[in-house]
């Protein structure tokens, strides 16, 4: 993990950059997070700092989330996710975009891919599929999946049908090259994961 902060993924744009030429971005508001707990390897066995996001209600964080919220004096936030790389920052601190990412900044984007359901071998890993004529009968099936009769079974991690999507992705060497910090909105090259209002982790790579 590296010096970074919680955010929501609003949807993607074009912009137009410094050269004239449009470029493809998402946007992604990013912050305030507060700080709720900073792990020391005294206790915690490593250092990482822990942040919080997105306000929430009470009603739908149990007791010992409060707890911990209100011992940081922050209230009631819904998503929380531990970062390395911060130096000095205190419990309950605000961090918001303009704090941590710059212009040009290289970054890393993690979240949740979108479900996509059971698929078939073609869409998901990218088989070509049999001829499409002459009765064929062959068209987006998975061929044989068996080997001879040594060894005479069907060998583990084999790609085939099954869940797409829905599964923890990252992104990585995306380029910062627009923020708007009155907003907390960052503007990252390119796709990231997840859904729309999907919460993702945007980590800084290198300094």
């Amino acid at each position: 993990m590296a010096k970074g902060l919680l955010a929501e993924k609003l949807g993607m744009a074009h912009i137009f950059n410094n050269e004239g030429k449009m470029v493809t971005v998402t946007v992604l508001r990013v912050g305030p997070c507060f700080v709720s707990q900073i792990k020391t390897t005294a206790n915690d066995g490593y250092e990482a700092v822990q942040l919080a996001f997105a306000e929430a209600k009470e009603k739908n964080l149990s007791k010992a989330e409060l707890g911990h919220l209100k011992k940081a004096s922050i209230g009631a936030k819904r998503h929380l996710a531990e970062f390395k790389g911060f130096d000095s920052v205190a419990v309950g601190a605000e961090l918001k975009a303009s704090d941590i990412f710059a212009l040009n900044d290289t970054v890393k984007v993690s979240g949740t891919s979108k479900g996509k359901g059971t698929q078939g071998v073609i869409k998901r890993h990218g088989f070509a599929g049999g001829p499409a004529g002459h009765g064929s009968r062959f068209q987006r099936h998975p061929g044989s999946i068996g080997s001879n009769t040594t060894p005479g079974r069907v060998f583990k991690g084999l790609k085939m049908g099954g869940r797409m999507g829905n599964a923890q992705s990252t992104v990585r060497n995306l380029k910062v090259v627009k923020i708007e910090a009155d907003q907390n909105l960052i503007f990252v090259s390119g796709s990231v994961p997840g859904r729309d209002t999907s919460i993702v982790t945007i980590e800084k790579i290198g300094n």
